[in-house]
């Protein structure tokens, strides 16, 4: 029987601890009910307290890993974690365009969260002139839309601006996380016309690791599943919420959240007719 299963691809650095990176990405993805393949950008010697060792993958392995996937099995959406360096961003977004994936999806790591730097900063200005321009959806936290936008974010009206510069950069969609801030968890997506903020439950804990990789890795898997960016943005926020609300604490660090959390229903609602 042949069944149309949902693929997804994630391009990004490996985490040995298997909280944030290629591991997170894949396991939302199984969680989701989507088929994951990954293109290997970088691999780190991590757990929750601190990053050791980061190792790049050559350019011309990064470019075979997106080749091969691409003409085998193919993605509907794609997203984009740690690219290390200007150089694997250009081939990157190279290649992307080269295959036309239909939906993009940039989150653009910069720090861990246990402070390591995982992006270089000559390679900022790749990520803004190649890559967001190809980009259906951006993903950055406070610090990071800080630096794409080139402006301090004290209040509201910074996070505005701050989405409004980052999205003449070329992106469709601006979705700024407020994770950082103190109160409610309140993200603003926006469209170039509109904001809509999305408001959240702000989960009292310290299993916070990869919870930037596993919002994006969501966002794409519902987007492979055929729901609309703002649905899809939306539905992401919720399972967050779930797998930071039931995680466990894994190492003495930030312990990843639960990526095989229970759906809640929304959710399940919204992919089971697509699965």
């Amino acid at each position: 029987m042949h069944i149309n299963v949902p693929k997804a691809m994630t391009i990004a650095g490996s985490d040995s601890g298997g909280g944030a990176g290629i591991q997170a990405d894949l396991k939302t993805f199984f969680a989701l009910g989507v088929y994951g393949s990954s293109v290997l950008t970088a691999i780190t010697a991590q757990n929750t307290i601190e990053v050791a060792a980061i190792a790049e993958v050559p350019d011309e392995v990064v470019i075979a890993q997106i080749d091969t996937v691409a003409e085998d099995i193919g993605a509907v959406a794609v997203k984009t974690g740690m690219l290390s360096s200007a150089s694997i961003i250009q081939n990157v977004a190279d290649r992307l365009e080269a295959w036309g994936i239909p939906w993009l999806v940039v989150d653009p790591v910069m720090v861990s969260k246990s402070g390591a730097t995982l992006l270089n900063p000559n390679a900022v200005d790749a990520l803004k002139r190649d890559l967001l321009p190809l980009a259906s959806i951006v993903t950055p936290n406070i610090p990071e839309a800080e630096i794409l936008a080139g402006l301090s974010i004290s209040n509201n009206d910074g996070i505005r601006e701050a989405a409004r510069r980052i999205y003449a950069l070329g992106p469709k969609i601006v979705v700024v996380k407020g994770g950082h801030r103190d109160g409610p968890a309140v993200d603003l997506v926006f469209d170039g016309a509109h904001f809509l903020p999305i408001e959240g439950e702000r989960i009292d804990t310290r299993n916070t690791h990869g919870t930037g990789c596993t919002f994006s890795a969501a966002i794409v898997a519902f987007l492979a599943h055929g729901l609309p960016p703002t649905k899809s943005i939306q539905l992401a926020k919720r399972y967050l919420e779930a797998a930071l609300r039931t995680s466990n604490s894994i190492g003495k660090g930030h312990s990843p959240v639960n990526h095989a959390t229970p759906l809640p229903i929304e959710i399940t609602d919204a992919i089971a007719v697509r699965r």
